[in-house]
């Protein structure tokens, strides 16, 4: 059975230079994904060093961005890339978010990408413990 989603896309509301630097952030972002997982995690490590941590403002502005900026990764679906994206435009900023990889804690079975800030999931409509966490970077 298909439900039907509606998806707001309106990236003219962010300001020209937010929203480029989402849009190029996306398509790294997308480019990381088609990678093996231990290569996204040794490049999300190694882009995380040195970076202060993230506030739940500058994370869940950066989440914004990338949501509006791009259909793929406003989706069910595009959570590996909007995670990396969110993570790769608080970098450009000079912060890092905890990114995180899991599956869902009850059957069916699911993985999820997330990022998050002081244990707490950033633009996610779960609660914290709704995943089990495998690893993360931050």
């Amino acid at each position: 059975m298909s439900m039907p989603e509606t998806i707001p896309y309106n990236p003219g509301s962010l300001p020209f230079v937010t929203r480029w630097a989402a849009r190029a952030a996306v398509t790294v972002a997308r480019m990381l994904a088609r990678c093996r997982p231990d290569r996204v995690r040794w490049v999300m490590g190694r882009l995380h060093r040195g970076a202060r941590p993230a506030g739940t403002a500058q994370a869940l502005a950066a989440h914004r961005a990338v949501t509006t900026a791009s259909l793929y990764c406003a989706g069910r679906e595009g959570c590996l890339p909007r995670s990396i994206a969110v993570a790769l435009l608080c970098r450009a900023r000079g912060t890092w978010p905890t990114w995180c990889v899991g599956v869902r804690r009850l059957p069916p079975f699911a993985a999820h990408a997330w990022v998050q800030v002081d244990g707490e999931p950033v633009g996610e409509e779960f609660p914290a413990d709704y995943f089990r966490l495998l690893y993360s970077v931050g």
